[in-house]
């Protein structure tokens, strides 16, 4: 007799025993598992399957977008779209600057983040409610409903008056990174409420007896944040500093509002069809795009955009999900 025939025998025999249960609980655990499967997959598929798409649309010929024969795989191979979307989104100046200043603003944040939630979490200060409740709205409230302020606060920047007073005049700031800057060591950066409630979490999490035992140690306050909190509060610094350059990176709000005379990569993508219809024109290939090269060179540009981000995740993979793993939220 061989092992699986002894190894059902001995199954059924206990189900005998249970009167059917083990059967039951055995069939609904295949179920459940085949179910789940199942969903992980569709999910996955809904996510990925754009993706393949503009990979597929990306390498296309203009003939092949035309084929109705055609669904993935192309049949006129070419990487000429790749070469003409980099020239017409100036992609390795965009690349650069976009870089530079994602990583600029994202260290700003999470730095000007850490700070306020740290203070948060540890120190007891008048309307200390009041100003966390001030940081929910931050999240809650679109940015939008304050484009108009934002705009018109930088284009006349005269902080109490005080500009004026020595130049006669408010200063512009529109066009510069001064303006998204302020916001950010102000907190009010993209995300930037989103940010301190993660860290403030985090640090209620830590135990009291950490920071005590440095105080009797001879640590002042600073000295304690830096030498003891902030080493700990590593993971959640690094998913904040991830999320932060991610978000900075495909930004076209802050991006179009203050940064218009930088070359970047969002902003370069978002007139990518215009710049194409413009390429054509004065080509005299033709007077506008079709909408299927359109869309084609969008798909391209918009893989172009995002393979630096692909290629980050891809090395700060372990960090970023060991920092999600260590960061649970608890009120």
């Amino acid at each position: 007799m061989s092992k699986k025939t002894k190894k059902w025998q001995a199954f059924m025999e206990r189900n005998r025993k249970s009167n059917g249960y083990l059967m039951r609980k055995t069939l609904f655990n295949i179920g459940y598992k085949i179910c789940r499967a199942v969903l992980i997959f569709g999910l996955c598929f809904l996510i990925v399957q754009p993706l393949l798409n503009k990979i597929s649309l990306s390498f296309m010929e203009e003939q092949d977008l035309y084929d109705s024969t055609i669904v993935s795989i192309p049949r006129h191979f070419t990487t000429s779209g790749y070469k003409l979307t980099a020239q017409l989104m100036k992609y390795w100046k965009a690349l650069g600057t976009t870089t530079y200043i994602s990583l600029l603003v994202s260290l700003f944040q999470v730095a000007a983040a850490t700070f306020v939630g740290y203070g948060f979490a540890r120190y007891k200060f008048p309307l200390k409610n009041f100003w966390f409740f001030m940081v929910i709205l931050v999240i809650i409230i679109p940015p939008q409903t304050i484009m108009a302020p934002l705009y018109l606060n930088f284009t006349y920047f005269d902080p109490l008056g005080l500009v004026s007073l020595f130049t006669g005049k408010p200063i512009n700031l529109i066009n510069t990174m001064l303006p998204y800057l302020i916001l950010c060591l102000g907190c009010m950066g993209l995300k930037s409420g989103l940010y301190i409630y993660l860290i403030r979490q985090f640090f209620r999490n830590v135990p009291k007896d950490i920071e005590e035992a440095a105080y009797v140690d001879g640590c002042g306050k600073f000295k304690t944040f830096y030498r003891i909190m902030l080493p700990d509060a590593k993971p959640i610094i690094t998913s904040c500093f991830l999320f932060a350059f991610v978000w900075q990176w495909t930004d076209k709000f802050y991006s179009q509002m203050f940064l218009r005379k930088f070359t970047l990569l969002s902003i370069s993508l978002s007139g990518l069809s215009d710049s194409l219809d413009t390429f054509l024109k004065n080509a005299g290939i033709a007077e506008q795009a079709s909408m299927a090269y359109s869309s084609a060179t969008v798909a391209t540009g918009t893989l172009m955009t995002i393979i630096p981000l692909l290629i980050i995740y891809v090395f700060a993979q372990k960090g970023f999900v060991e920092s999600l793993s260590q960061s649970g939220i608890k009120m």
